[in-house]
């Protein structure tokens, strides 16, 4: 018996819930890690497990072995990553879920650059603006927007991210620039997922309920209407801030605020965490340690 192999198995199957599902994370067959489940089970002489047709869950034992077993992959990854340092690269497979427009922006940049470094580094992309389920879809780490994480999962913030509102000047030229937020619902509005946009007006909070010609699940298809001039959106400034700078969109209603939002990596457990995975994580989060805010022209018109 291999008692490391045994625990990773072990490990995996309690964590995902599912001998299947714990096969294919760790590339083994699922014969095998029945085999582990079971010589794990006899070595300690308890059940670890509760398995039924459809679901595996611990047993009392079994989270207190949890516990005890992702403390000695912690430590033999801690280990294995000192070393690796010193003189090996990182290797293995990283399951990433991010936003679209993230994904295809600022995390593409960093996917090549960090892969260019680790070229043992496998990097699998799941791409939507939904939360990705981190169990059932296999999710290492996920980046998230959000300004209050899940509270079961474990969380490390990133950056705060500003967004604008924004239009471009062909827009302008069409129809009369809104001076507060309550005037939007006379314009089209390009809508990425929700419908009601958020504002700060004098510290309270402002809710308008918007509508237009386009609704979208990909803000990059909002993006480019609101540069082909066909209506006003509200951007997410790390998308945004390149056409504010050159003067292909303009940024409208300034003077009122509005709530940043937090990028988040969250992942499942900080007791056992692949080195590559880790090292990621840290890449990620010293790239992104300063704050996107709004960009100002770069060339201002003078009037």
């Amino acid at each position: 018996m291999n008692k490391l192999d045994a625990i990773r198995s072990f490990v995996e199957v309690a964590n995902a819930g599912s001998f299947t599902q714990a096969a294919e994370k760790l590339g083994i067959n699922r014969i095998k890690i029945t085999r582990h489940i079971k010589e794990i089970e006899e070595w300690l002489n308890q059940r670890l497990l509760h398995r039924t047709t459809r679901s595996v869950s611990l047993t009392p034992p079994g989270q207190d072995a949890l516990i005890r077993c992702e403390r000695i992959l912690n430590e033999v990854a801690g280990l294995e990553s000192q070393a690796r340092s010193h003189n090996e690269e990182l290797v293995g497979t990283i399951r990433i879920a991010t936003p679209i427009g993230l994904g295809q922006h600022l995390l593409f940049d960093l996917v090549e650059t960090f892969t260019q470094k680790n070229p043992k580094v496998i990097i699998q992309l799941l791409l939507s603006d939904k939360n990705a389920q981190l169990v059932d879809e296999r999710v290492d780490v996920a980046l998230r927007y959000t300004n209050q994480p899940d509270e079961n999962l474990i969380a490390r913030r990133l950056m705060t991210l500003d967004s604008a509102v924004c239009c471009s000047p062909t827009y302008l030229n069409k129809c009369k620039e809104p001076t507060h937020p309550e005037q939007l619902i006379h314009h089209n509005c390009l809508v990425h997922l929700d419908q009601s946009w958020q504002f700060l007006d004098q510290q309270q909070a402002l809710n308008i309920k918007v509508s237009g010609a386009i609704n979208a699940n990909d803000v990059g298809v909002i993006l480019k209407a609101t540069l082909n001039g066909l209506g006003i959106a509200l951007l997410p400034c790390d998308l945004a801030n390149k056409h504010l700078e050159s003067g292909a969109l303009i940024q409208i209603l300034k003077d009122t605020p509005i709530p940043t939002s937090a990028l988040w990596a969250v992942y499942l457990s900080r007791s056992y965490q692949r080195p590559v995975v880790r090292a990621f994580i840290d890449f990620v989060a010293d790239a992104w340690s300063e704050d996107i805010k709004v960009a100002s022209p770069t060339n201002p018109t003078v009037e």
